[in-house]
């Protein structure tokens, strides 16, 4: 069937909304995004669907639905009941499946893993009741993890099924194409876009309509429009959770981006890393094929678009635009210089509109409620809402959604629920590897573009790692340094060599080798580095360096003083040991111990010979009774 009329639309609105919303039967719902997967999802699903089928539960509805956001307490299961609120349960196994099932048929509803329940749902681009009771239960938004978000982006996640097109169009789907289809001219578009004030989300924060009119200024026979989706940064999975939870958003906000810049051909790039992104992509294009939303004569017009799918093989600086230009061309993925930018000489030298995934999940929405709606979020200079992953050593680790300008504080302590063990938080790092670390007497920094530049950092795409006592901050620096050169394309020699110098010194120091003049040429390096290199993986590489530098400079002295390691984590600068009075001689260390360094009788306090040890920690890891110890001995002390 192919849409034309708004009937047609609204026809499968209604299909997909008993899906979603069933009045007559009980629908089960499976987080089945990869967080949820990677810690028994999947074993979930396949428990249920052979208990329902065992158990003849005809009238009940199996699906796959994304992640809500809360990571941490995956696997989560949907229960609607008829009438009823959504009610998820959170950590489930195998082994609860009989007792769910079992409460379902005996209509008790007492699930004893209820975490929250959903009344009613926003949308954005519609709003549904789902349904009243379970008094007991919590509502979403009373959960301290949700309190604080706007779910804009994130405004379907975890509620619809994503490999069903039909329930997209339920919450209010491909709504805003028809709109501009039928009634808005591309330059229309562009101001609405322009208007909203949305800036890239990809990290780099250009307005976005300011980018659409530059591509549909240029005059050519073929135009293209790119998602990247080369999301590479450790710890963040934003972009991928936004795949796989709510892919036509995506599609949706590209088809109206290419009719507004005259595109005709859309290239989604993801990286092979993300298969279940890739094959949930793969279908929703086909199926907004067979709707008539992508093809020829899309929703019975002249305009024609199709998409496709590019994988690549996961090379981080192919998230610079260029680069991956260069990539989707079967050349090397490495950044060409500017003048000529995308929107003048881009994909095979033609008028090319690059933008993230997120920045496209926004674009359904400002075209739904309009451009001031959406610039009345966030600031003012940073319109909108922003996901960020939130992960490191806190105990609530998830996605974030919450308007631009919300504090570090907000998203850390409040969110996510302070330190894990009781640890003390000292800092944040934003933005993936090159972004710059944050110490804790500066979480009341709004998170927006400008403050985090303020501060040595960068918004990137949106992840937060999060850090306490137990982190050595020149180990950091060190480690995120290791990544940029080894994501390094080489082109340039600042970042391929001065990266590699920098390196050295960070390793000389975490060994106690190193001498302040050596700090003092790192930071010399660092900054040149900044200044000279050609893309922003070498622009950007040096800022955990710098932040660790400037905010944590007494670790730095530390090091390279007292050969000293705070957080004693540099290996050359920590030994084990055993505490006499509180070994009870149980054996385990000596048995465990690789290279066999602890001796010792049975029942008699044991020791480490210091010439064999590796420091490779398993004695400390298996001890019972905390009796062995990490030191971090100073010259003339210890800690």
């Amino acid at each position: 069937m192919k849409i034309t009329s708004l009937e047609d639309l609204e026809n499968i609105a209604r299909k997909g909304l008993k899906k979603l919303n069933p009045d007559n039967k009980v629908r089960i719902s499976v987080g089945f995004a990869t967080c949820g997967i990677s810690v028994g999802g999947d074993d979930v699903f396949k428990t249920f669907k052979e208990k329902i089928y065992e158990r003849k539960l005809n009238n009940l509805e199996l699906c796959k639905t994304g992640c809500i956001g809360f990571c941490g307490e995956e696997p989560l299961v949907n229960i609607k009941m008829p009438g009823k609120s959504i009610v998820v349960l959170h950590r489930v196994t195998p082994n609860d499946v009989d007792d769910i099932l079992q409460k379902i048929e005996n209509e008790t509803y007492e699930f004893h893993k209820a975490f929250f329940k959903i009344d009613d749902w926003d949308h954005v681009t519609s709003k549904i009741h789902y349904g009243d009771g379970y008094e007991n239960i919590p509502k979403w938004n009373e959960i301290k993890f949700f309190k604080p978000t706007k779910r804009v982006v994130l405004r379907n996640s975890g509620i619809i099924n994503p490999e069903d097109i039909d329930e997209y169009i339920a919450v209010g789907g491909y709504r805003s194409l028809y709109k501009v289809i039928k009634s808005m001219t591309p330059d229309e578009i562009i101001e609405e876009v322009k208007k909203s004030g949305l800036r890239g989300r990809g990290g780099a924060g250009f307005p976005t309509g300011l980018k659409w009119e530059f591509a549909k200024k240029e005059q050519s026979d073929v135009k293209y429009v790119i998602c990247n989706a080369d999301e590479g940064d450790p710890g963040a999975y934003m972009n991928r959770n936004e795949m796989e939870s709510d892919p036509h958003m995506i599609i949706e906000g590209m088809i109206i981006g290419a009719y507004a810049t005259g595109a005709t051909e859309g290239i989604i790039y993801i990286r092979a890393e993300y298969p279940l992104a890739v094959e949930r992509f793969k279908k929703a294009i086909n199926d907004a094929k067979k709707y008539g939303l992508l093809g020829e004569k899309i929703l019975g017009s002249n305009f024609n678009f199709d998409i496709i799918v590019t994988e690549g093989a996961g090379a981080f600086v192919c998230g610079e635009e260029t680069a991956l230009i260069a990539s989707v061309e079967g050349e090397i993925g490495r950044p060409r210089l500017k003048p000529p930018y995308p929107a003048q000489k881009g994909l095979w030298g033609k008028p090319t509109n690059i933008n993230n995934v997120e920045t496209w999940s926004n674009v359904p929405v400002i075209i739904a409620k309009g451009g001031d709606w959406f610039s009345k979020l966030g600031t003012q200079k940073s319109p909108g809402t922003k996901v960020f992953s939130l992960v490191g050593k806190v105990k609530n680790v998830g996605l974030v959604e919450v308007e631009l300008g919300t504090t570090i504080d907000r998203i850390v302590n409040y969110i996510g629920n302070d330190g894990v063990n009781n640890g003390k938080i000292k800092a944040v790092q934003t933005g993936g590897p090159s972004g710059g670390c944050i110490p804790e007497n500066l979480f009341n920094t709004p998170i927006d573009y400008e403050h985090l530049a303020a501060v040595g950092s960068i918004m990137g795409s949106g992840g937060i790692v999060v850090m306490d006592d137990d982190t050595c901050m020149v180990d950091t620096a060190k480690y995120f340094l290791d990544f940029s050169i080894d994501e390094s394309c080489g082109k340039c020699v600042s970042c391929r060599e001065g990266l590699k110098h920098m390196h050295d010194i960070l390793d000389d120091i975490t060994k106690g080798k190193a001498t302040f003049e050596d700090i003092d040429t790192l930071k010399e390096l660092a900054q040149t580095v900044k200044v000279t290199s050609l893309c922003g993986l070498g622009k950007t590489a040096s800022n955990p360096v710098l932040t660790t530098l400037k905010y944590f400079y007494k670790e730095y002295e530390e090091h390279v003083k007292h050969k000293r390691c705070f957080a004693r984590v540099c290996k050359d600068l920590i030994r084990y040991v055993i505490a006499k009075d509180e070994c009870t001689g149980c054996t385990i260390c000596a048995k465990r111990c690789p290279v066999n360094a602890i001796n010792g009788e049975k029942g008699k306090p044991h020791i480490i010979s210091q010439n064999v040890c590796v420091k490779c920690g398993i004695c400390y890891d298996v001890c019972k009774f905390n009796s062995v110890k990490k030191l971090s001995e100073a010259i003339g002390g210890e800690k």
